[in-house]
């Protein structure tokens, strides 16, 4: 999918682009990550769309300007640095206000793109699928509705890409408010067919003998190299932000099941634009449905514990909460083949210490066969033996039982058959709706 690159005669951003990445560090926040770490991942996410990272600078905010974000020196210094750096884009790590955003562009004469908008616009580039592609379409649109930007009568035809960074436009204002609510409503009800028939894929997927398990995690955390190393799969996994949008879903081998079905997900991020958690609830409604899900986190970054807080709040803001009447979690501390040493041997015995979190190296290998194991027993615990009477005809559901839990007894008595069977309590209750 085409976003705002390399349009013929385009006012938008261009691959290759030099870009100055500014960070606002504002003295209030409460952030586990350092300055160095924010600034890191601002520029990741920069290079993700193919801007060349110039220069980046850290700003200490007292009170936010509600003109600039920044204070008047602050903003002069940021256009002496474009210029000296020849950056034809600012990227500022923050949401920024339309006006804000206008301002910036006026104090530093170039074109500004805020967090929000360059997570969008990676999105827009990485969504393959026609669902992922209306996802992305409607969080770009919630996101320039109060921003119109450019014209927007290109909605009115069919084309692949969005060029939604392009430059000022204000002729048509009125006829680009509805064409963009319009387009909007007809997403919407696109989406929710999309919704229903995802509804329906997992009542079907519910009365099926398989176990569903998905992978979570920020995003670069390895879940896509995880997935590929389970299944056998060769889904798109580079170290680049977001190299996963659209869910995928394998079966795999899991210890006491016939097999399980493994899904990947969207990868998260911190201050994950509300526009895109809204515009993706069909999709992470997946991880909600899952018999277990499993927390995949970079454990070699210095930041991945303010990782798993970000995860943990996108989780929590689709009601699955740790504890709860929800999947299983287990924690996959990843990457440990990049730790030495002391710091090895801590995270190793920490994890030793606790029974929710496994070490692997997605890459090597290293650790997935314990992983697997340890899949298999958290989808059976709690499990309870039932004891059944079917009718012999009834193979569909003894295969059902067999998949599910372990048969611990079966024998035929005439047209009957008596069956004892541990289950999980998921899997009973399914059992109770087949």
């Amino acid at each position: 999918m085409s976003t705002g690159f390399d349009r013929a005669g385009g006012d938008g951003l261009r691959r290759g682009e030099a870009a100055l990445v500014v960070l606002p560090d504002r003295a209030q926040e409460s952030n586990a990550r350092t300055t160095e770490a924010r600034l890191d991942e601002a520029q990741g996410l920069a290079e993700a769309i193919g801007l060349d990272v110039a220069d980046r600078l850290a700003f200490r905010i007292r009170q936010p300007r509600p003109a600039t974000l920044f204070g008047k020196g602050q903003v002069e210094e940021i256009a002496e640095r474009a210029a000296e750096r020849e950056a034809k884009v600012l990227v500022v790590d923050a949401a920024l206000t339309p006006v804000q955003q206008k301002n910036l562009e006026d104090g530093t004469k170039v074109k500004v793109i805020d967090r929000t908008g360059l997570i969008l616009e990676i999105f827009g580039e990485r969504a393959a699928t026609a669902e992922g592609r209306l996802q992305v379409e409607l969080a770009h649109l919630d996101y320039q509705a109060g921003r119109l930007v450019r014209s927007w009568t290109h909605l009115e035809r069919q084309r692949g890409g969005f060029g939604f960074l392009g430059g000022p436009g204000e002729t048509q204002i009125e006829a680009d408010r509805r064409l963009i609510r319009d387009r909007m409503a007809k997403i919407r009800r696109e989406l929710d067919q999309v919704k229903r028939t995802r509804a329906l894929h997992r009542d079907r997927r519910k009365r099926a003998p398989w176990p569903v398990i998905a992978l979570v995690g920020y995003t670069n955390a390895g879940k896509s190299t995880l997935f590929n190393r389970l299944t056998r799969a060769k889904v798109f996994a580079e170290d680049l932000l977001f190299a996963t949008l659209d869910p995928t879903m394998r079966e795999i081998s899991v210890p006491g099941f016939d097999k399980a079905i493994l899904s990947d997900t969207v990868g998260f991020v911190s201050n994950l634009p509300t526009e895109l958690v809204a515009a993706f609830r069909a999709t992470l409604e997946e991880v909600a449905s899952a018999d277990l899900i499993l927390h995949v986190r970079d454990i070699h970054h210095p930041d991945s514990d303010a990782q798993k807080a970000d995860v943990e709040q996108v989780l929590g803001d689709l009601g699955i909460v740790a504890g709860e009447d929800g999947p299983a979690r287990l924690e996959v501390w990843n990457k440990v083949d990049l730790l030495e040493g002391a710091d090895r041997e801590a995270v190793e015995n920490e994890a030793d210490r606790r029974e929710d979190v496994i070490t692997v190296s997605a890459l090597s290998g290293e650790g997935t066969d314990r992983l697997l194991t340890r899949v298999g027993q958290l989808l059976r615990e709690g499990a309870a033996v039932h004891h059944l009477r079917l009718k012999s005809s009834d193979g569909q559901r003894l295969a059902w039982l067999h998949s599910r839990g372990e048969v611990l007894e079966s024998r035929s008595e005439g047209d009957e058959m008596f069956v004892a069977v541990r289950l999980s309590p998921e899997n009973w209750q399914r059992y109770q709706g087949l």
